[in-house]
């Protein structure tokens, strides 16, 4: 009967497994694996993964690492490209191959091809005697004695192998470009890291409804623009350039103290010298900072110029953090 200690024995016994493996291609890496780095940098086209079985999803998973990283790369099906699509692969192109065995069937057929075609050809195998170990140009070791698979069948320590490889390139490949994370950031625009690195204040900034009030305009007037414009706050501004913000907290305090409010302005209860922002800044500095200050708004400016209130509501709606 299958116990609870039974599957958690069993998946300890799969991740200590695969670990174990991984541990030991340290010690497999040798100088095809830097000039197998170095072929790829050099490349003038692209690179080309393919593989079979579980090998293709490895290799489709190691193109999308390349491509999001600065590597310009293609997956290309092992069974696929012997019927039509090996035309994808053209000259310049650095190709990888990735097979456990290196002796499928299908391996077999498609690595004289792309000989024939004089495209460089890099081998990822767990058998460097293998067909495809042998008319390499470079060989990537991926051995593993055993997989997890307590039949000793399924891909299991050989595919996580074949993925830290490709990792393994990849990182490798980053340092040399000096690949930045303002860099990753462009190949993901539309994601949290995206956004996180390239939004800026003014890109998200709803300048249509900015709050403002004059300095001697009427406590009565100063709570009908927080009201209209339901950003909690509103900017003092003489001639376009901001002098302080009254927050509706500043209003409840100043009721709290006083039973008439008649002879006030709004100049006698703002704030002066708020927190600012500008168009240009990003806006996780802008998170950030009031984050430290504990505050919910900042003004923001251009030249000086007023231009709006950024509310964190509106940094948080956009899933940047």
């Amino acid at each position: 009967m299958t116990t609870k200690e039974s599957v958690l024995a069993a998946a300890r016994k799969t991740i200590l497994s695969e670990s174990e493996s991984i541990a030991k291609l340290v010690d497999f890496l040798d100088d095809d694996f830097a000039k197998s780095v170095d072929l790829i940098y050099n490349c003038k086209g692209r690179l080309v993964v393919t593989g079979i079985g579980k090998s293709a999803i490895i290799a489709t998973k190691i193109v999308a690492t390349m491509n999001s990283t600065g590597t310009p790369s293609m997956f290309l099906h092992a069974a696929e490209a012997i019927h039509g699509d090996l035309g994808m692969v053209q000259p310049g192109d650095v190709v990888i191959c990735i097979s456990k065995s290196g002796n499928s069937p299908e391996i077999k057929v498609l690595v004289p091809l792309l000989k024939r075609f004089g495209n460089p050809l890099i081998g990822m195998t767990a058998s460097k005697t293998s067909f495809l170990g042998k008319e390499s140009d470079y060989v990537l070791n991926a051995y593993v004695e055993e997989e997890a698979c307590p039949n000793n069948l399924a891909p299991t320590n050989s595919t996580t192998a074949q993925l830290v490889l490709g990792d393994a390139l990849a990182v490798c490949l980053m340092e040399m470009r000096n690949f930045k994370s303002e860099d990753f950031a462009k190949y993901h625009p539309g994601g949290a890291l995206g956004k996180k690195l390239l939004l800026r204040v003014g890109d998200m900034l709803d300048q249509t409804h900015r709050p403002q009030v004059a300095p001697d305009a009427s406590i009565k007037n100063v709570i009908v623009e927080i009201s209209a414009k339901r950003l909690g706050v509103t900017a003092v501004v003489e001639n376009n350039h901001v002098i302080g913000i009254i927050t509706d907290g500043d209003i409840r305090r100043m009721l709290e103290k006083r039973d008439t409010f008649s002879d006030l302005t709004a100049k006698d209860i703002m704030t002066q010298n708020p927190k600012m922002v500008k168009l240009s800044d990003m806006v996780v500095d802008a998170f950030n900072t009031m984050e430290n200050h504990s505050i919910t708004q900042m003004v923001v400016v251009d030249n000086g110029e007023y231009k709006g209130v950024l509310h964190i509501h509106d940094i948080l709606k956009e899933g940047i953090v």
